[in-house]
């Protein structure tokens, strides 16, 4: 037996060593990572020596907070491990955390543009956990979703035309609106399940679009209506994109939140078990129409109040904003985000508003390069970048 075999003392202080040695690789090798990506994010946003500071600031808190990376799983895809200090914060503060870091992003965002993206991005985020109770929760293949947010918009619209009410009282009514809109879709095609459903509320989608095309008399056709108001809070009228940026923000949040404890709830575990089989969920019990209904009554309130919000930022509404093309882009956000998890779509929304953006150095390879980078997203991340958790049976699998 010689002196460097496995069980021999030397042995094992020999593999502990060399053990050391590959943790301290992974950590280097990850902290250089962290600042890639990092610097590669905040670069168009914070300039050169402000990025390098952050991308800098961001391995170190990677490096010396990660010292435990071993329960990595290998061969999974985390090119940046959590650090350690992260894991070990309650839910609630990591929120808080999280929520304060937001609603101080635009005092570190100088440029009015940046913020605007962002304002964007949000509202989409909106959008795309209005689209995530349909698809990713109840399991339907929706395609006319942006029908719901063009409704919202244009009521919020018509309201402030005519009757001179403001975002924040007409903000009920334009999601009534769309949740109305969902019931009234869902109620016929509730029998049709797949592409079949997916071609009928494609169909829906265009109804809408073409309506407001031509119904000049309501809706201004091709030209869309114009002059609407911006809001005001207490007199204090909100018009820059930092205000914009709050509100969408605040928003999101509340939508995120809804979907969270509704996903937790009795009508959540319905949703996944119509989801996984809606035969079997019947038999079980669960009113597979009812539940359905609902999903398509709040995937279009949250719709609404996205598109409310859309027309008092933009303060002119048209057909040519609410495109089929904007329901695809939905649809990939959730798809590429995670389907069924409300932070997975939150985060597809952000990267698909964002990274386009980004990529504004690359000229006229801009799309190119998205469209490969969406391609290799879905080639490696199948159930996008952030799946659903499956729940886990005691002492079962």
């Amino acid at each position: 037996m010689g002196a460097n075999d496995a069980d021999s003392p030397q042995g094992a202080a020999n593999g502990v060593k060399d053990d050391s040695v590959a943790a301290d690789h992974r950590r280097a090798f990850e902290a250089l990572g962290a600042v890639a990506l990092t610097g590669a994010i905040t670069l168009p946003f914070t300039g050169l020596i402000g990025s390098l500071a952050i991308a800098v600031a961001a391995g170190l808190f990677q490096y010396y907070s990660s010292g435990d990376a071993s329960h990595i799983k290998r061969g999974s895809w985390q090119p940046i491990a959590v650090p350690q200090i992260v894991r070990t914060l309650h839910p609630k503060l990591k929120g808080a955390i999280a929520a304060v870091f937001l609603l101080l992003l635009p005092l570190l965002l100088l440029q009015r543009y940046q913020i605007e993206v962002l304002t964007l991005g949000l509202l989409y985020a909106t959008l795309a956990i209005g689209l995530n109770y349909i698809v990713g929760l109840c399991g339907l293949l929706v395609l006319g979703y942006i029908a719901f947010y063009a409704i919202g918009a244009y009521a919020y619209a018509l309201l402030n035309l005519h009757f001179g009410i403001g975002l924040f009282a007409a903000w009920p009514l334009a999601m009534l609106a769309g949740a109305l809109a969902g019931l009234l879709v869902g109620l016929p095609v509730m029998r049709l399940r797949g592409d079949y459903l997916a071609i009928v509320t494609l169909g829906f989608g265009e109804i809408v679009r073409i309506v407001l095309n031509n119904w000049d008399a309501v809706t201004a056709g091709p030209n869309g209506i114009m002059g609407i108001a911006r809001p005001s809070l207490f007199g204090w009228k909100l018009t820059s994109p930092s205000a914009y940026y709050i509100l969408a923000l605040l928003l999101t949040c509340v939508a995120f939140y809804t979907q969270s404890r509704m996903i937790k709830s009795r009508i959540g575990r319905a949703w996944e078990a119509i989801r996984e089989d809606e035969l079997a969920a019947a038999h079980c019990g669960v009113p597979v129409v009812k539940m359905k209904l609902l999903a398509m009554a709040m995937g279009g309130l949250w719709a609404g109040a996205a598109g409310a919000l859309f027309a008092s930022r933009m303060t002119h509404v048209s057909p040519e904003s609410f495109t089929f093309l904007e329901s695809v882009l939905v649809l990939c956000m959730v798809v590429l985000g995670g389907m069924g998890n409300p932070i997975g779509v939150s985060v597809g929304a952000v990267s698909l508003i964002v990274l386009p953006e980004l990529l504004r150095g690359a000229a006229g390879y801009r799309m190119l390069a998205f469209g490969l980078l969406l391609v290799l997203a879905m080639r490696y991340r199948r159930e996008g970048f952030l799946p659903m958790r499956r729940l886990k049976l005691a002492g079962g699998n």
